[in-house]
């Protein structure tokens, strides 16, 4: 049975598109780009996160040191967050109350449609009630034309959680 638990990860240049995912799941994930792998395994114990890295040789420095990380080389988003929720111990389940924002991973606040009418293309306007603002970027959230999309992922990484 996996817990209800939210981690601290940093994670490498290589894994983008992962880290929006596990902020989208309330987790606290830095990211970092073109930072040198010494740097990363620093800014990783001294922050005491979890090392998430496509880099082999990263990921073998950071074992030799001691820190939790692991080796992520699979390909599909849904694989990745299913072996990760089970090394790891978390859940699956998106929820807007703990998500953090994909792009900077700051905190989301439910907001009015009015607070963020100037921020608001007509369309969505016309078309979605339901608004959260990230606390730290401004940027406004809504569950879109994309949120089937995510919502497959998620049911297809829980399937496959299921499975291992």
């Amino acid at each position: 049975m996996l817990l209800v638990c939210f981690l601290q990860f940093i994670i490498d240049g290589m894994l983008g598109k992962l880290t929006r995912w596990l902020r989208m799941l309330g987790h606290d994930v830095t990211y970092y780009q073109g930072v040198d792998d010494k740097e990363l395994i620093l800014l990783a114990e001294s922050e005491k996160r979890i090392l998430l890295t496509r880099d082999r040789d990263l990921y073998q420095q950071a074992i030799r040191r001691g820190l939790d990380s692991f080796f992520v080389d699979l390909v599909s988003d849904a694989c990745k967050l299913a072996v990760l929720a089970r090394r790891f111990g978390f859940s699956l389940v998106f929820n807007f109350s703990v998500s953090r924002c994909p792009k900077c991973n700051g905190e989301l606040e439910s907001v009015s449609k009015a607070a963020v009418l100037d921020k608001l293309h007509e369309g969505t306007v016309s078309s979605y009630d339901n608004f959260w603002l990230c606390v730290v970027c401004g940027q406004v959230y809504w569950q879109g034309a994309h949120w089937k999309q995510i919502m497959l992922v998620l049911d297809e990484a829980n399937r496959l959680l299921g499975l291992l």
